[in-house]
């Protein structure tokens, strides 16, 4: 991992133009603007760069200053003023309605002609004006050959859209241009999964169906909807989460070694799961799919609405809860179910990926208690850890007792540099042109098939939301597990 002390970096600090669409919105604010401040402090960003916010509302550029200055002041808590000045004075605003032809003269105005300076524009509004966004850009002739477009999710609300959105960005974009953008695959403990397998025999001889019994992958969110209800409800936890975040995570545990740890090799492996994954009927969606939606209930003592009321609505058969019992149908992972879920409103915040492993098949310890399956336990948040739980023998005499017990990687106490975020790496890899940690479009296709296989079933077998308490961990249907247990 690069900390704040090491200055290396892959290839020439390159000189950047990078504009950022919806450059007041809470993403720019919260996530990119901070990741480009760390960056620069670490000195991994050219200071000659550039950072251009494009909105609709209507500033002067001190009054944007003013706005950045306040709001980055909250993102940044406790870094160093004139630290946070320099990053400021980097940006300049722009004033655009991106859906009005010719929306984009003035920043033509204000980007270098320099085919060295590498110019990245970054899509964080709604899906649907991308199509716009990418015209007013060609239509200036603002895309050269140094141009990368980051796009974030979701990309439509199923196949068709989808493919809409692929088509009109890909009209004036190479696919190697174009960066699909997922913050979890920048997460520290999902790179460390590549290595955890690739990079120690022990686990992957173990990473099969042989050795495994089940996978878990969980995404829990405390919060509601807040002020995303609108959106929200278009969406849903299926589109909104599992279509993109749990899916990505389950092609790093399920993918096949790559032969080098390139771009399209990687993404070559994970499109190999993705069309693995056997796809819904009837019966496998009454069967293996929980849809479900929360109501009123008690979160750490505080009383929190219902989702209907979060929304302002007096029904909805949108779901804010799922769970799914996947299948891939490979060599590999034959017979072992891929559990994904997903909730707002849950008892706690947390992400992890749970690799529970076969019990052993003979217990030679008489008169003793069951012996606790091995887990490998990958939280991703709020605490970046990796955990392995194995059997021990309690110390003492009075013969063999035993008890599980963990073997505990936490990067916060292990490693006391900084902990970069997400975005920090994901943004670089765009600036230097590395790929490996986006998306595809051949893998968003396959993503969509499968999704829209759940979607097009629950709408023919009529599958109603269950309802679940605000504080719990869903609606305590087990139907998925089979007789086993959600890690909690």
């Amino acid at each position: 991992m690069m900390n704040e002390k090491d200055k290396q970096h892959t290839g020439s600090l390159k000189d950047a133009d990078i504009v950022i669409f919806g450059g007041l919105g809470d993403l720019a604010i919260r996530k990119i603007l901070p990741a480009l401040f760390h960056r620069l402090q670490a000195g991994q960003i050219n200071k000659n760069s550039k950072v251009y916010a494009i909105s609709r509302s209507k500033k002067s550029q001190s009054e944007f200053k003013a706005l950045l200055k306040e709001k980055l002041g909250h993102s940044l808590s406790g870094q160093n003023p004139k630290e946070i000045d320099q990053i400021i004075n980097m940006c300049i605003y722009v004033q655009a309605d991106l859906t009005e032809d010719s929306a984009l003269s003035e920043l033509k105005g204000y980007l270098r002609d320099d085919k060295d300076i590498v110019r990245v524009f970054y899509f964080s509004t709604p899906s649907s004006i991308f199509g716009s966004i990418t015209k007013n850009l060609s239509a200036d002739n603002l895309i050269n050959d140094q141009s990368r477009v980051v796009l974030e999710k979701p990309l439509g609300y199923d196949s068709a859209s989808s493919k809409i959105i692929n088509d009109q960005i890909s009209e004036f974009f190479d696919e190697s241009q174009i960066f699909r953008i997922d913050h979890y695959l920048g997460k520290e403990t999902v790179q460390n999964l590549m290595v955890l397998r690739f990079a120690n025999d022990l686990y992957e001889n173990a990473w099969n169906s042989q050795n495994i019994e089940n996978v878990q992958i969980t995404v829990a969110e405390e919060l509601g909807v807040g002020t995303r209800g609108d959106y929200y409800d278009k969406y849903g936890a299926l589109l909104d989460m599992i279509q993109n975040h749990l899916l990505q995570l389950l092609c790093l545990v399920a993918m096949e070694p790559p032969s080098v740890l390139e771009a399209d090799n990687v993404r070559d492996e994970k499109l190999k799961v993705l069309k693995s994954l056997r796809l819904f009927d009837e019966k496998m969606v009454k069967d293996q799919t929980v849809k479900a939606q929360y109501t009123r209930g008690d979160i750490q003592g505080e009383s929190v609405l219902s989702y209907l009321e979060d929304i302002n609505q007096f029904s909805s058969e949108t779901d804010t809860f799922v769970a799914i019992r996947a299948t891939i149908d490979n060599w590999r992972w034959a017979g072992v179910p891929f559990y994904l879920r997903t909730g707002k409103r849950m008892s706690k915040r947390h992400s992890e990926i749970v690799i529970n492993f076969k019990n052993v098949p003979h217990n030679i310890f008489p008169d003793q208690k069951p012996i606790v399956n091995n887990k490998l336990v990958i939280s991703l948040q709020p605490e970046e850890r990796i955990e392995l739980v194995q059997t021990v023998k309690v110390p003492g005499p009075g013969g063999y007792r035993y008890q599980p017990t963990s073997l505990v990687l936490d990067y916060s106490s292990s490693f006391t540099d900084r902990f970069p975020e997400a975005y920090e790496r994901l943004i670089m890899d765009v600036i230097r042109g590395n790929q490996t940690l986006f998306m595809r479009k051949d893998e968003v296709e396959a993503s969509w098939d499968w999704v829209d296989s759940i979607t097009e079933q629950w709408k023919r077998a009529k599958v109603k939301n269950k309802l679940y308490n605000a504080g719990t961990s869903g609606p305590g249907d087990d139907v998925l597990i089979d007789g086993h247990e959600w890690n909690e």
